[in-house]
């Protein structure tokens, strides 16, 4: 399983380029470079010889705000979340929406069972199952010496 990776170091990755640098020579590399990659929950990868596990840190989201969908092999998890404060009763001078999105892709692979996937989100952990094709599976067996 191949993870899509994000590299913020990439300096070519903007359509202008040399137009972030502006920013980072006036506010600083690290403002940049944490900012992109603050709200980027972390992944955990694992395998057993009948499937895959991803499981995904996104705690204070509900289920139904991620959106899960597989398009050949490339399965990609995205949530948006907008939070506003609709209370009419006062007035403001100043008023702060909350606003996050996040999306992670994997490039999944041959041996994934894609038609079987299972996914369960519980206490701000998102698990996925994959499990493997019957032929993918590792077979183990004692090999006796004559």
């Amino acid at each position: 399983m191949t993870l899509v990776k994000f590299n913020p170091e990439k300096k070519n990755s903007t359509l202008l380029p040399g137009f972030n640098d502006i920013f980072e020579s006036v506010l600083g590399d690290t403002f940049f470079s944490d900012r992109r990659t603050n709200n980027i929950p972390a992944v955990n990868i694992s395998e057993s010889n009948e499937e895959y596990h991803i499981e995904l840190a996104a705690p204070g989201l509900k289920k139904e705000d991620f959106k899960i969908s597989l398009e050949r092999d490339m399965l990609t998890i995205s949530t948006e979340q907008r939070m506003e404060n609709n209370v009419s009763e006062k007035t403001y001078n100043r008023r702060e929406f909350s606003y996050s999105a996040f999306t992670r892709a994997f490039t999944l692979p041959e041996s994934a069972d894609v038609d079987n996937i299972q996914a369960t989100y519980n206490d701000g952990l998102l698990k996925l199952t994959l499990p493997k094709k019957e032929e993918a599976k590792a077979v183990s067996r004692q090999i006796s010496i004559s």
